[in-house]
């Protein structure tokens, strides 16, 4: 009798190993299927070593379920290395709301057009990558994204006007890459939320569209561009505007004619053309950065706020500013 219980036993113990797995698998096998696709499309790369045809893909490495459905709902490569281009099969996780692909610098090709069929994406970042080609219009079809992150890469081209159709967007980030062209008009019309846009470090060119004087931007960079003429519609005594970076553009008008709002806490204009004085206002305002230097800007530095709490270099080569923390006006 004992022997049969201890036969039994192990049988049951036996199958309750074999089953486990089985039972454990919360992984949707549509999805599983696709992962596997996409980590043979990049060759095997030893960052997805753990996805194994074996195991519950919830429990990959750059993977996550949603706790109810247990769907694939992000994908995120953000160590590790991958080669080649981003596979359309990404195209074919239909519940994902995560997709970042970050400092992968052997990613090339253009944006993956398979990625217009993501209608749940709400996270999109494609940064720090060669992915080459232009900003593609299909972004536009994504509406739930509330993040949109092309930042360091190799894209060319016109920004698309089309984004300003995001309704959702909370931040757009275009910077660092080689974008040419004006900036659009519509992106002083965006239908819904109004993004932090960083816009640095490209090649756009022209004037800055008068339709951001419709734009209550928290945060704006448009530095290091080649941007001219008036820079005043970005700011406005209504709106709630943060932070502006406009150094090192060509940028051409009277400082002393803005208003500018009572939120503003950093503001960077180095290196344009902009004349006239520095706005007594500015001794109103909460400043935790400012930089006026390399401009046509002159008179004497208003005394009080944080005006003085900042080193000359934040002034210096002016065409003739003057007092602290410059030399006494004469």
């Amino acid at each position: 009798m004992e022997l049969k219980f201890s036969i039994f036993l192990s049988l049951t113990l036996l199958f309750s190993s074999v089953l486990k797995p089985a039972l454990s698998d919360l992984c949707n096998p549509d999805d599983k299927k696709v992962l596997l696709q996409i980590k043979k499309a990049f060759g095997d790369p030893y960052v997805l070593t753990s996805w194994k045809s074996d195991t519950d893909c919830c429990d990959w490495y750059c993977v996550t379920c949603d706790s109810t459905t247990n769907r694939i709902n992000s994908l995120t490569i953000f160590a590790g290395q991958v080669s080649g281009q981003i596979p359309a099969l990404v195209g074919d996780l239909p519940y994902l709301e995560t997709l970042e692909f970050h400092k992968q610098p052997n990613l090339t090709g253009p944006i993956q057009p398979a990625i217009a069929k993501l209608k749940g994406l709400k996270f999109l970042r494609l940064s720090w990558t060669n992915l080459s080609g232009s900003v593609p219009d299909f972004l536009s079809q994504l509406k739930n994204l509330t993040f949109l992150d092309l930042s360091f890469n190799n894209l060319t081209g016109a920004i698309p006007s089309s984004l300003s159709q995001l309704p959702n967007l909370n931040a757009l980030h275009l910077d660092r890459n080689k974008l040419t062209g004006h900036i659009p008009k519509s992106l002083g019309q965006f239908i819904g939320n109004v993004p932090d846009l960083y816009l640095s470090h490209n090649q756009l060119s022209g004037n800055i569209p008068t339709s951001f004087a419709q734009m209550d931007f928290t945060s704006i960079d448009l530095s290091r561009n080649k941007l001219e003429g008036d820079a005043s519609v970005i700011f406005g005594l209504n709106k709630t505007t943060q932070i502006v970076d406009l150094s090192r553009n060509l940028l051409e008008f009277n400082l002393s004619k803005v208003e500018f709002p009572t939120s503003l806490t950093s503001l960077d204009i180095n290196h344009n053309k902009i004349y006239g004085s520095i706005p007594v206002e500015f001794t109103q305002l909460n400043f935790q950065f400012l930089n006026v230097s390399y401009n046509r800007l002159c008179g004497q530095i208003p005394v009080g706020g944080k005006l003085q709490s900042f080193d000359e270099y934040s002034y210096f080569h002016n065409r003739c500013l003057c007092g602290a923390p410059l030399p006494s006006c004469k």
